[in-house]
C-alpha cells in the first residue's frame, strides 16, 4: 500500500514538472508569437509603401505611343462607325508611326 501512494506521489511530481515546463515552454511562446507579429506587420508596411512608390513610378513613365494612338483611333473609329462615315485613320496612324520611327 505505501509502495502505491509512494508511486502516486512520483506521478504527481512528474505531473507538476511537466505542467510547470509546458507553462515556461508557452510563456516563451507567447513571446516569440509577439514579435513575429510586430516583425510580420512591419514587412506589411515596407511592402506597401514599396508597392506604393512602384505604383507612382510607374504613372511618372510615359506611355508608350502605341497605346495613346490606338486609344485615340480606336475611339475616333467607333465615333465614325455610329456616324455612319468611313475614316482612313487606321492608315493615317500607320503612317504617323513609321515617320515617328524614322
Amino acid at each position: 500500500m505505501i509502495s502505491e501512494f509512494q508511486d502516486l506521489s512520483d506521478k504527481i511530481d512528474r505531473l507538476a514538472q511537466l505542467t510547470q515546463s509546458l507553462r515556461a515552454e508557452n510563456y516563451l511562446l507567447r513571446q516569440a508569437n509577439t514579435l513575429l507579429s510586430a516583425e510580420n506587420l512591419s514587412f506589411k508596411e515596407r511592402l506597401f509603401a514599396a508597392q506604393q512608390r512602384i505604383e507612382a513610378m510607374l504613372d511618372e513613365l510615359p506611355k508608350p505611343p502605341g497605346e495613346e494612338a490606338e486609344g485615340e483611333g480606336a475611339a475616333a473609329d467607333a465615333a465614325d462607325t455610329a456616324a455612319g462615315t468611313t475614316s482612313n485613320n487606321g492608315a493615317n496612324n500607320g503612317a504617323n508611326n513609321s515617320e515617328a520611327a524614322r
